[in-house]
């Protein structure tokens, strides 16, 4: 439990950080918060026994996948 709380403060640091970055010009970074987001969400429901594996949460990580690779293709481009 007490890793699980861990993985969940780091995960809501890097959404933030994501946040902050994307504000100050670096937009593909939104695509990484949201992953995080999401990562959170499901973490979440684990620690306070939700119903995870169902429902809504398998699109949801289908989303924050490809935001992810939506991000680091973003930052790839920015880069070259």
């Amino acid at each position: 439990m007490t890793l699980l709380i861990a993985s969940i403060a780091l995960e809501v640091a890097v959404a933030i950080v994501a946040v902050l970055a994307a504000l100050k010009g670096q937009p593909y970074l939104y695509g990484l918060a949201f992953t995080f987001g999401v990562y959170v969400l499901y973490d979440l429901g684990r620690l306070l026994d939700w119903n995870v594996e169902k429902g809504i949460l398998p699109i949801l990580f289908l989303l924050a996948s490809a935001s992810a690779l939506f991000a680091v293709w973003g930052l790839y481009r920015e880069r070259a």
